[in-house]
């Protein structure tokens, strides 16, 4: 309020400044417009006194005629004969020099502050000068009534603004105060705590969003041990984890143990024998490789370590070779493949680990046949196997989750954490449908990556 109230006192002295610089020129334009009006007369006039009287009486101006060498010859205020030689008056000498000579000073004469515009011209063949004076304290008086009633009628505003934005502050202190308070009960976890802001509606805001503040921290201090139960629950997940790895690893572990220490114990075992035990070590050894490299792969694919590098090539040979090899490792069981021939444009490599994953996830947990279909540009893989529990479903794809709890079945529920992972590199998205001992479907549509159907 005191920059305002500066602000406003500022702009009130330069208007002052600049209306009274504006008053006495417009004044001064008038003085000079009233001469060349009388100087059309003066020509005319031989009686130069009453000449001065009738221009005093008409006009209100004081008029003065001055000859050349500044003898005063005619004058409407004062008598002549007692009046000063002029010739060293400033607007007589800007006047010799100029058109017109201007100049705004104190006259002892008549003991007021005039203005005086003076012009030279001719009276009776004679160089003379004739001047015009105005009084300032006439030409200024109705200018200060005019300011005396702006200083008053700033003087109240700026009064009035201060107390007026007093009284508001005195409301907002108290409703800042009513919030203080309220956030300090808040910080003592006191959640039941009273808040009324009385005044102002964005306090009222405030106050609504503060308790609802409340009512969040309350809820989340209810839900306290549910959190803290949770996080006992991750670190047992966590827990089971690392004993699944741990099992997962020492299974083919101790098979090499085994058959490497029957080997060395028994060096005279039949060739037939220690073929056997020899291909049994490196199968657990390739095991144990297969589940590192999927580690590793996990870890690459959910840091999104891995790009893909897309080339064009037949999706349906692919499955042709990939069902080839699986039929191998599943000789009892047959993968049923129903697909035209199709061009796609992909990582060929990270689709064939994906559908590999897929097919080999099928044939795991079922004992019956699996297909795997391409049509409408949707690839599904089918199975007829113990199914997914619904709860289940948007967690299969989770890393190391198994549906099948207490059997590992030499699986540390990377399979479809993988599929999903490539599939979202090549901007696919996996579906599951499942029903519990009927079987499960995975599918994801191929189209964004489709080259040409043949």
């Amino acid at each position: 309020m005191s920059l305002f109230a500066g602000t406003i006192l500022i702009a009130s002295f330069i208007s002052y400044i600049t209306l009274k610089d504006f008053v006495i020129l417009n004044n001064e334009t008038q003085l000079k417009k009233t001469i060349n009006l009388l100087m059309l007369q003066l020509k005319n006039n031989d009686n130069l006194d009453e000449f001065a009287s009738k221009v005093k009486e008409a006009t209100g101006f004081r008029i003065t005629l001055i000859e050349s060498s500044g003898l005063v010859i005619a004058e409407s205020n004062y008598k002549r004969t007692e009046m000063e030689n002029h010739s060293t008056r400033e607007e007589i000498i800007e006047a010799r020099k100029d058109e017109y000579g201007v100049s705004i000073r104190y006259s002892h004469t008549l003991k007021e502050d005039f203005i005086y515009v003076a012009k030279a011209v001719n009276i009776h063949n004679h160089k003379a000068f004739i001047r015009l004076a105005m009084s300032l304290n006439s030409v200024f008086e109705s200018f200060y009534i005019f300011w005396y009633r702006m200083i008053f009628a700033i003087s109240f505003f700026i009064i009035l603004s201060i107390v007026i934005p007093y009284q508001m502050s005195k409301k907002i202190r108290y409703d800042i105060e009513q919030i203080i308070i309220y956030l300090e009960e808040l910080s003592n976890k006191n959640y039941k705590a009273v808040l009324q802001t009385r005044h102002f509606n964005e306090f009222l805001q405030i106050s609504v969003m503060l308790k609802n503040l409340a009512k969040k921290l309350h809820s989340r201090s209810r839900q306290k041990r549910k959190h803290a139960a949770k996080l006992r629950f991750i670190n047992k997940q966590r827990n089971d984890i690392l004993s699944a790895i741990s099992h997962e690893f020492k299974n083919p572990i101790a098979a090499i143990n085994g058959y490497a220490e029957t080997l060395r114990d028994d060096l005279n075992s039949p060739e037939k024998i220690r073929k056997k035990f020899l291909e049994k070590i490196i199968s657990n050894a390739m095991k144990i490789s297969h589940m590192l490299d999927r580690l590793a792969l996990s870890v690459k694919l959910e840091n999104n370590d891995l790009s893909i590098k897309p080339h064009k090539f037949n999706l349906s040979d692919l499955i042709t070779d990939i069902i080839e090899n699986l039929e191998k490792k599943y000789a009892d069981q047959k993968i049923i493949f129903k697909s035209v021939s199709l061009h796609v444009e992909a990582d060929k490599t990270m689709i064939e680990l994906a559908l590999i994953n897929l097919l080999d996830n099928a044939l795991k947990y079922s004992e019956s046949d699996v297909s795997i279909t391409v049509s409408d540009t949707i690839l599904s893989v089918s199975d007829k196997g113990i199914g997914i529990q619904e709860n289940d479903i948007k967690n299969i794809t989770s890393k190391f989750y198994r549906v099948r709890k207490n059997s590992w079945d030499n699986s540390m529920g990377l399979g479809l954490a993988i599929v999903d992972y490539i599939l979202k590199l090549h901007q696919l998205e996996l579906h599951i449908t499942s029903k519990t001992d009927f079987g499960s479907t995975f599918s994801f549509d191929i189209s964004p990556i489709l080259s040409k159907k043949l």
